[in-house]
């Protein structure tokens, strides 16, 4: 079942995976071809290229299937609580509880891509009043309202004040539409003031404390208030077990991008190395199988560093990419123009970083809270990100804009500017729609720009 590592279109997997079978492979109860969730309606899926390893295999069978491993849990007597915008604390929580199972609404935002735009959600929204000037996270509202691509919550919480302006909107609409929320305040973390007391974070930087026992406080509000769903108190050896499953995860998860972003040769490509990541988010509703997915990804990453096996040229340009696209078809684009991945921001770094298990559960919650990059000062992110970008030797940025994000119109540009500013790193802004097909010709040609720039810089040093 090891050979030789490479790309696969959705119809040369087919083969692949009858000859897997035929060898004996052996699938969680989520396995089987990627064909069926193209016929199921992922019609992206022929668009793509797909790493040809059985672990790649169960990473994109685990992500494929979330919806119906819900309706599943929900069958079985477990409430799903939708969890919105604080991307990596509220599930940590809610798995503290055994009959309660968590997920991202805000994923929504790629189920027009995914779905190639036949599923109407923009329409919808656009109903809504919702249209194309909002993110492509306005397709959660429609998706609520046609309930067809997820089961309905039984409950719904959502962070609430340092949010981008369309998800507040788009959660408000929801509210609006009759859908209870459950509130809870995310602060705009700023710097503390000279001699104000400070707490240190896990990224590095600190929060006034001030902040970080109104977050505290909020998330115990919060665990309150999941006690009441799930009609049994929280444990707090359940919640040490969730936590410790947590850092196992994220460790894993960190390794693997270790390997994966400072290997000579690339062993895995983008698009499998953002969905990994997006597991640490809130588990892919599934902690024990993201720890298993993520394991299988790293022994596979670990065979073929070994035995020197890679999927991409060994020329390949190192580029460091900055949010996560609309089509994720973007990332081959980024690997057919001569690049790799070396490193990202996909706007959930502090969902990757392990919480200090030397502080009480809801300290180093909190913590990871006040760690997100999206809800402090965008110079902040951009230190960060340009820290990252000399770290792992990045020969070129790419800045992906979501269209219509509020955030990205003025933070890109910051951002742009201060890694032109503090490196001689060539770098690309463009806009990343939800289908990049009708704009294929223009964003290769930017990008294959991009890749010949930093050959040439590349040659002259």
């Amino acid at each position: 079942m090891n050979s030789q590592p490479k790309q696969l279109t959705l119809d040369q997997w087919q083969p692949r995976y009858d000859d897997l079978c035929r060898a004996g492979l052996q699938e969680r109860f989520y396995g089987g071809p990627l064909q069926r969730h193209f016929k199921a309606g992922d019609r992206r899926l022929g668009r793509l290229r797909f790493d040809n390893s059985p672990a790649a295999l169960g990473l994109w069978n685990l992500v494929l299937s979330e919806d119906d491993r819900l309706r599943l849990r929900q069958e079985h007597g477990s409430k799903i609580i939708g969890t919105m915008k604080d991307l990596g604390t509220t599930p940590i929580i809610a798995y503290a509880f055994d009959n309660l199972a968590a997920f991202y609404p805000d994923a929504a935002w790629w189920i027009p891509c995914f779905k190639q735009q036949q599923d109407g959600l923009f329409d919808l929204a656009d109903r809504y009043g919702l249209d194309a000037s909002f993110c492509p996270v306005r397709a959660m509202v429609g998706a609520f309202v046609n309930g067809r691509h997820f089961p309905l919550p039984d409950a719904l919480v959502c962070g609430l004040g340092a949010t981008c302006d369309d998800f507040a909107i788009a959660a408000a609409r929801l509210e609006s539409l009759g859908y209870d929320i459950f509130w809870w305040e995310m602060p705009h973390r700023r710097r503390p003031e000279n001699d104000e007391p400070a707490v240190p974070l896990p990224n590095g930087q600190t929060a006034p404390h001030t902040q970080f026992a109104q977050v505290r406080n909020e998330l115990k509000r919060l665990a309150d208030h999941l006690e009441t769903i799930a009609g049994q108190p929280l444990k707090q050896e359940r919640l040490a077990a969730i936590l410790q499953k947590t850092n196992r995860i994220r460790r894993c998860l960190q390794t693997l991008q270790s390997h994966v972003f400072t290997a000579p040769r690339c062993p895995l490509p983008a698009l499998e190395m953002m969905l990994a990541e997006m597991l640490a988010i809130h588990f892919c509703s599934d902690p024990d199988e993201t720890e298993r997915v993520l394991t299988d990804l790293l022994a596979e990453v670990c065979r073929r560093l070994q035995n020197n096996m890679a999927v991409l040229p060994a020329d390949a340009v190192r580029v460091y990419w900055v949010n996560p696209p609309a089509d994720v078809a973007a990332l081959n684009l980024l690997e057919q123009c001569g690049g790799r991945l070396c490193g990202a921001d996909f706007m959930s770094p502090h969902a990757l970083r392990p919480i200090d298990p030397c502080d009480a559960p809801f300290d180093g919650l909190a913590k990871a809270v006040l760690s997100d990059p999206m809800i402090g000062p965008a110079r902040q992110r951009a230190e960060t990100i340009l820290h990252q970008i000399k770290t792992v030797g990045a020969e070129a940025v790419v800045l992906c804009r979501i269209p219509g994000a509020s955030h990205c119109a003025t933070e890109g540009l910051l951002i742009a500017d201060f890694i032109r500013k503090h490196t001689d790193c060539p770098v690309v802004d463009i806009e990343i729609p939800t289908l990049i097909d009708p704009y294929e010709a223009s964003l290769r040609t930017r990008l294959d720009a991009l890749m010949e720039t930093a050959r040439i810089r590349r040659r002259q040093t």
